[in-house]
């Protein structure tokens, strides 16, 4: 049997282009502002997680910009070997600083922080326990590490003990999105803590979608529960609300100081290039000295949920600026996903494996630099395409 028979046999993906439905790369040729450019034309952007619009902000690309002229483009190295610069250094230590925690360490990317650290603090005879709908990153991290995984049902308290009960007193680990990506819905972390104690567990926060955007200080979602002493690990992104590319985990120094020698995506990849280092040390200046800019992110979230669920559309459980449109059936996502591109709007559709089979989505997320007449725009296309395609 040929090993790349099953690259032939794959069809989906031309099966969808042939019917003029495939909505994947699609190529931008402007920054990811409220309004891009497609294919010449300025369409309004409703499938960025850029929160709170930093990737644009003259003083992040002045910051980064400095930081290429001063070190190079890159660290030609892994931060264990010979890319450690003192930028870097500076960066873990304004993290940890920021998150209110002992040490932190930053990662090339955000899915690389979720497999370094899982895959080393989890061994064969560790149990992680999994919300159904946690991250990939986070799958992948378990599955590198050789631990046993137990999924719960989302959100549900009740299995969630269940697990821990029959788990008893092997080495455990909670692992749960702050934030969901895809339904923009909480995990209840205060229960999750109770559970957590009760039954001798450890928890990671994957914050990637939570920080900048919840919590009085833009901490994330342990600091909007008021729990985050009792998070053991929280990981972050760079690729959402701090502007450029990277990921990060924040905790006790002898559990950073353990992951800096032993996960292997550190370890065996190449530094984070230091103009990504220089724009998110500005872009959590700002994040600090702008909290008006989560204020008027959530106006945008709360307006355009209120405004999505008037129009009737199905939008979740959802708490946050991710809100998904609950179409179902994979092709009539595709077509909605085309026709709203066709009236000036960019959304992503989100289709199994990244959402259980048969709930299909629209994702929608905000930014607070969206004006009321980016949204009030978007209303106007959502409503006439939802109409066409019977979603509402």
């Amino acid at each position: 049997m040929d090993v790349l028979q099953k690259c032939a046999d794959y069809s989906f993906a031309n099966e969808v282009r042939s019917a003029s439905l495939y909505p994947y790369f699609r190529q931008i040729s402007s920054p990811q502002d409220p309004v891009v450019t497609i294919d010449g034309e300025k369409v309004i952007m409703l499938g960025s997680n850029n929160y709170l619009g930093l990737t644009s902000h003259p003083e992040v690309k002045e910051a980064s910009s400095k930081a290429v002229l001063k070190y190079g483009t890159g660290c030609a190295g892994s931060r264990f070997l010979n890319g450690t610069l003192d930028i870097h250094v500076e960066l873990d230590d304004r993290l940890a600083a920021f998150m209110k925690t002992e040490s932190a360490l930053t990662f090339s990317t955000g899915y690389q922080a979720n497999l370094g650290v899982l895959s080393c603090l989890l061994g064969r005879h560790d149990i992680a326990l999994l919300d159904r709908l946690d991250h990939a990153s986070i799958l992948d991290g378990v599955r590198l590490g050789f631990s046993k995984s137990l999924k719960y049902k989302h959100n549900d308290m009740k299995d969630l003990e269940a697990k821990l009960e029959r788990v008893g007193n092997k080495g455990k680990m909670i692992i749960v999105d702050g934030v969901f990506s895809m339904e923009g819905d909480l995990a209840p972390l205060p229960e999750i803590v109770a559970l957590k104690n009760q039954y001798g567990a450890r928890l990671i926060v994957d914050d990637a979608h939570g920080l900048g955007v919840f919590g009085e200080n833009g901490r994330g979602t342990p600091e909007h529960y008021g729990i985050e002493h009792e998070v053991d690990i929280t990981m972050g992104t760079f690729s959402k609300s701090l502007a450029t590319v990277g990921g990060f985990i924040a905790g006790p120094h002898y559990v950073v100081d353990f992951v800096r020698h032993h996960a292997r995506s550190q370890i065996f990849s190449a530094a984070p290039p230091p103009g990504a280092a220089a724009a998110v040390l500005k872009a959590i200046e700002i994040v600090e000295r702008e909290p008006d800019r989560r204020k008027q992110l959530w106006e945008n979230t709360k307006f355009m949920k209120r405004e999505l669920d008037g129009l009737g559309f199905d939008t979740g459980e959802s708490e946050s600026p991710v809100i998904p449109i609950v179409v179902g059936d994979d092709l009539n996502t595709f077509t909605m996903c085309k026709r709203l591109g066709e009236e000036g709007v960019f959304v992503n559709p989100i289709i199994a494996p990244a959402v259980p089979a048969g709930q299909a989505l629209i994702r929608t997320s905000y930014m607070a630099t969206h004006t009321r007449d980016h949204l009030e725009q978007a209303l106007t296309a959502l409503q006439k395409v939802g109409r066409e395609l019977n979603v509402i």
